[in-house]
């Protein structure tokens, strides 16, 4: 809608138009500064300059008023407006929202080391990458989905240490003594199961094989992850492993050239120079790479891929790293400013009030999938999609599985289903519902249409913000008016059914996609403990 006013204006100004949603309703839908902008060139004030534009709308089709305000011009879109774009947006219901980009985006997300199932706090990154992925495609980004596989360094060591310690103790049953540093938990036992099937019960024993089965394994882990992954809706493109990148480690570091630099037996990067803290090491006396040296190689390679633009979706605790590696992609020479590292925060889980139990399959985190077999993939895509990602988020499972309005997802779900049960109750028939002009309808309800309407904006505002929670935001504020708009006007059977009814298909395709992006099913059908 906002597009289709800013094209209109667009084009009766000859430039482009900035629009803007006024805070108080009674201003109008719409706004625009562009008296400001043309005070300079025209040598008038803006006030004066808005009170001319205003003067030459009068009688226009699309806006029912166009006032001068403090040099601001307001717009409010006449019955003609809505009544077309929403004609528009029930007959291209596959359409709505929808923009063509020309760009091309590379987004990173999730990338937990494989060396065990996915926590709690990975589920966070995974819904907050997935929503912005599906927010994007749907504006029309070419946008890939990559997760990196840090399948090199001491984590995938451990990994074969921690399968032979869990073979030995509950396979060969030897008395083991466990060193402090050690991955725990039940999928252990699972591996080290399989892999005696595998390699024999000497792989168990065999120091020398440790590497050998780490890797086996992260290939497991891998299935482990992706598999939970699936459960809630979460796919990627590609999928990119550290191991590989290391053959391609003194072309790069030639590429880095004074970049990078020899002192103490170690090789650094020069990355205070850039605005890091200090130089950071990338090659330790013992040859072996940092974590940091993988990440330059990587972010190299996608570089070289060729992308408009790339997205990091880290950890918080990665926030020192940011500074490291734009100065690693400015010494490779590229631009930094096309790289954008967002941060996910830490999550802590409550039931009944109480602090939720860790898992015992996991030994010391939260898993992932339990808390889907718990409350589903709706619920736990909702939680994490409703908060700033880089803000701290603390909620109680239990309050997620109640079946009333209380819980959020269950009362924008039920919204929807509501409308698909007024519906199937009336004798009108969706062709001639579809047919009725959505005029007359009184403010209430052209309150509800234009708010049903804004959907588009606010996805494009969600995506460009990086501030996904502006989505469930905005449905659970939907479902409200829905909910309200049912209580105060009866519909069925009243002389203006047909155009409520159609009103509602409006309110139901918002919500549907709105949904939709979140990765979350819009129920048609649904029972309740309480009224909602």
């Amino acid at each position: 809608m906002k597009q289709r006013v800013s094209a209109l204006l667009g084009e009766k100004f000859g430039r482009e138009v900035v629009l803007e949603k006024p805070r108080d309703r009674s201003f109008g839908h719409f706004a625009t500064p562009i008296a400001f902008s043309l005070a300079k060139e025209l040598r008038k004030s803006p006030m004066i300059i808005a009170e001319e534009l205003a003067s030459s709308f009068d009688n226009h089709e699309y806006f029912s008023s166009v006032e001068s305000v403090k040099g601001y011009l307001n717009f409010r879109l006449s019955e003609n407006f809505l009544s077309e774009y929403a004609d528009w947006a029930l007959e291209n219901s596959q359409q709505f929202g929808k923009q063509e980009k020309n760009t091309k985006i590379l987004l990173e997300f999730v990338s937990a080391n494989p060396t065990g199932p996915l926590h709690i706090g990975h589920a966070r990154g995974a819904v907050y990458g997935d929503t912005l992925l599906r927010l994007g495609r749907h504006l029309g980004y070419d946008i890939t989905a990559e997760y990196y596989i840090n399948d090199a360094g001491n984590q995938i060591d451990l990994l074969g240490l921690s399968i032979q310690l869990e073979g030995r103790a509950n396979i060969l049953n030897e008395d083991v003594t466990y060193p402090e540093s050690y991955y725990r938990g039940e999928y252990l036992r699972e591996l080290s199961i399989k892999a005696v099937e595998k390699f024999g019960k000497e792989i168990l024993s065999d120091v020398s094989r440790q590497k050998e089965l780490a890797l086996w394994a992260k290939d497991g882990v891998m299935e482990i992850i992706i598999s939970s992954l699936a459960d809630l809706n979460i796919h990627f493109d590609t999928f990119v492993n550290e191991s590989s990148l290391y053959g391609d480690w003194d072309r790069v570091m030639q590429k880095m050239g004074e970049g990078v630099y020899e002192s103490e037996g170690k090789m650094w990067i020069a990355s205070e120079i850039k605005g890091d803290e200090k130089d950071r090491v990338v090659v330790r006396e013992d040859k072996r790479p940092t974590y940091l040296a993988g990440d330059i190689v990587y972010h190299n390679q996608k570089f070289e891929r060729g992308y408009d633009h790339y997205i990091n979706i880290w950890g918080a605790d990665h926030h020192g790293y940011i500074p490291r590696v734009n100065a690693a992609v400015e010494f490779l020479g590229y631009d930094s400013k096309k790289l954008e590292t967002l941060l996910s925060q830490m999550v802590s889980l409550l039931k009944d009030g109480e602090p939720y139990k860790m898992s015992k399959r996991a030994g010391n985190v939260i898993l992932m999938s339990d808390i889907v077999e718990e409350i589903g993939s709706d619920a736990l895509r909702y939680i994490f999609a409703s908060k700033k990602s880089d803000t701290a988020l603390e909620f109680d499972i239990s309050e997620f599985k109640k079946q009333d309005s209380s819980n959020p997802i269950f009362y924008i779900q039920y919204a929807h289903a509501r409308i698909k049960t007024i519906l199937s109750k009336s004798d009108i028939s969706e062709e001639e519902i579809l047919k009725s002009p959505l005029k007359n309808l009184g403010e209430n309800a052209d309150v509800l249409l234009f708010d049903a309407l804004l959907l588009p904006e606010i996805i494009e505002d969600a995506f460009n913000s990086r501030q996904v929670q502006k989505l469930p935001d905005y449905l659970k504020a939907l479902a409200a008016s829905l909910h309200k708009f049912y209580y105060d006007c009866r519909i069925i059977g009243t002389e203006d059914e047909v155009k409520l009814l159609k009103l509602l298909m409006v309110v139901a395709l918002s919500l549907k996609t709105g949904l939709l992006l979140l990765g979350i099913e819009a129920k048609d059908s649904m029972s309740r403990e309480e009224e909602v």
